[in-house]
């Protein structure tokens, strides 16, 4: 005897289809206004009729015109208005049925439900988040996003609460985006945060537009509006940023010191100026650095001697 197999379902498969935005049955006002004053008239005059000399059973005459009016009213509200800026989705029983973009009055099935949904561009400004970058430093760092919803059918049906989904994932991704490059660079061709700014943005445009794909929502725009050492180890970076900038600005000066002793000692000796020996040179050397290299005013010697 064969035991049957029981089918296996797989976690996070999604049995129904994907829900895509598309675009709901409606047409003129005019049609939805025709229909209820025909219906409302309609409706009347079976109210009407009931004292006419028709005879008849009266109270089934007054129900049904009772009925057929309110029939009327709800055929009334099929008519409604569309902003600009905002869509209405249109479902029935939790079934989607489309999604209404026009704005003006339209005429829609009258026994949908609608749901509103803004379709205008938005900013987000994430909290400020203390994360460690590449190297293991604190940092604070925040960003403000520009999205817009772009399918309101995921918007509303494939998360919860979009706008909370949309901060959520957009926090995760500035956090990671943090964590994956140094504050600053210490080897050439490294990207870091401070110093190639535009790159980091657009790795961060692309990782939250990643991330609030699901919601159907696009992502216009993304900046870094804030990017610093933690309070903690500030003043150290500060220190460290002071002295790497000194050590810079003193590698400059002697690089140019040192050509300009260079050019100096080559025109005096193909000019045949003065002729030095190499104890000579070495001094001049020497004091010609010290004249170029030091931070204050030199003082000026006149020897009045032999030059030996």
């Amino acid at each position: 005897m064969s035991v049957q197999e029981a089918p296996v379902r797989v976690v996070g498969e999604v049995a129904a289809r994907p829900l895509a935005e598309r675009a709901a049955w409606s047409a003129h006002p005019a049609l939805g206004i025709l229909i209820h004053a025909a219906v409302f008239i309609a409706g009347l005059e079976v109210l009407i009729s009931w004292s006419g000399p028709r005879g008849g059973d009266q109270a089934g005459r007054i129900a049904l015109g009772v009925l057929v009016i309110a029939a009327a009213y709800v055929i009334a509200h099929g008519v409604i208005s569309v902003v600009a800026g905002e869509a209405t989705v249109v479902q029935v029983f939790g079934r989607y049925q489309g999604t209404v973009r026009d704005p003006g009055m339209i005429f829609v099935n009258p026994l949908l439900r609608r749901r509103k949904v803004s379709v205008r561009i938005r900013n987000l400004e994430s909290p400020v988040a203390k994360v460690n970058d590449a190297d293991g430093n604190p940092i604070e760092i925040a960003a403000v996003v520009v999205w817009q919803v772009q399918d309101t059918a995921k918007a509303l049906y494939a998360v919860d609460d979009y706008p909370t989904f949309v901060a959520i994932q957009t926090e995760t991704a500035v956090r990671h985006i943090a964590s994956a490059y140094p504050y600053t660079s210490h080897r050439e061709g490294e990207l870091s945060l401070r110093d190639n700014a535009e790159e980091i943005t657009a790795k961060l445009s692309a990782e939250i537009a990643e991330r609030v794909a699901l919601a159907g929502v696009s992502v216009v725009e993304s900046r870094l509006t804030r990017l610093s050492y933690a309070p903690e180890i500030a003043p150290a970076m500060l220190r460290q940023q002071q002295a790497a900038a000194v050590v810079g600005a003193r590698r400059t000066i002697v690089e140019g010191a040192v050509g300009m002793v260079e050019l100096a000692l080559r025109q005096l000796e193909e000019q045949g100026v003065v002729e030095l020996d190499e104890e000579r040179k070495a001094q001049m050397v020497s004091n010609l650095l010290v004249v170029l290299c030091s931070e204050q005013a030199t003082q000026q010697v006149v020897n009045t001697g032999s030059l030996y």
